[in-house]
């Protein structure tokens, strides 16, 4: 059986460079572009799904319609949950990662990117960008809803759902695309392939492009790789990776 990840395309603050986070932009001209092309890709490449999952954030929303409509199957069920979201980065959303770069020096930006433990600062109750003040969330538990998060609790809200709601229908024979996001999606790669809280920092997902992973009966993997060109591949993820360094 097999599981395809896709990360949304390049976002409006992706472009600027900016912590985005739980922020709700939407996606960037290239982003649409890529996300267009990674449905193309996987229809070329034999792909059909049962069921699709996604965030509360359009930016991944209009990712899988994107990638849907390239494959014509715009009238696939969708799922939608907050727990795909990306991981709120707290009080880091809306600076630029370059200047954060230059202030507080490239390892500590680099820590908050990509630390498995470190929290960013996190927001003030009273701040507007608290998501207990979006409509997005009215339904969801107050008490959830996070100030700032490290990558581990973004695995501990994300890992649980894929396990409870995903895994049962991956064995009953349904085919799963899942959009989100980088740390959303870390946060499942992390899971499907043991990866070490340590090594987890070295992993970058690139924008719009399906990731695919095959596994046995029993849920073992059998494999992974990303579609597409892969020279284009890799220049994405050294793209993200050099997101956080100073200018």
């Amino acid at each position: 059986m097999k599981l395809v990840l896709i990360r949304h395309g390049e976002s409006v603050w992706n472009k600027e460079n900016l912590f985005t986070g739980w922020t709700d932009v939407d996606l960037s001209d290239t982003g649409r572009k890529e996300a267009a092309e990674a449905g193309r890709i996987l229809k070329a490449e034999g792909f059909d799904f049962d069921i699709c999952y996604t965030s509360y954030l359009k930016r991944a929303i209009h990712t899988l319609n994107l990638v849907l409509e390239s494959m014509d199957r715009e009238w696939l069920p969708v799922f939608k949950t907050w727990k795909l979201n990306e991981r709120h980065y707290g009080a880091l959303q809306g600076f630029n990662k370059s200047e954060t770069a230059e202030k507080y020096g490239e390892e500590q930006v680099r820590q908050w990117r990509r630390s498995y433990s470190i929290r960013p600062p996190a927001l003030d109750e009273k701040d507007e960008r608290n998501p207990t003040f979006s409509p997005m969330f009215r339904d969801v538990d107050k008490d959830l809803l996070p100030l700032t998060e490290c990558l581990a609790d973004t695995v501990d809200r994300v890992v649980p759902f894929y396990l409870s709601e995903i895994v049962p229908k991956m064995k009953d024979g349904k085919r799963i695309l899942i959009a989100a996001h980088g740390n959303s999606l870390r946060a499942l790669v992390k899971y499907i392939e043991g990866i070490s809280d340590d090594d987890i920092v070295g992993v970058n997902i690139p924008t719009g492009v399906p990731l695919v992973y095959e596994f046995d009966d029993d849920l073992k993997l059998i494999s992974k790789g990303y579609l597409g060109d892969q020279d284009a591949v890799n220049a994405k993820m050294t793209s993200v990776a050099n997101q956080g360094k100073k200018r």
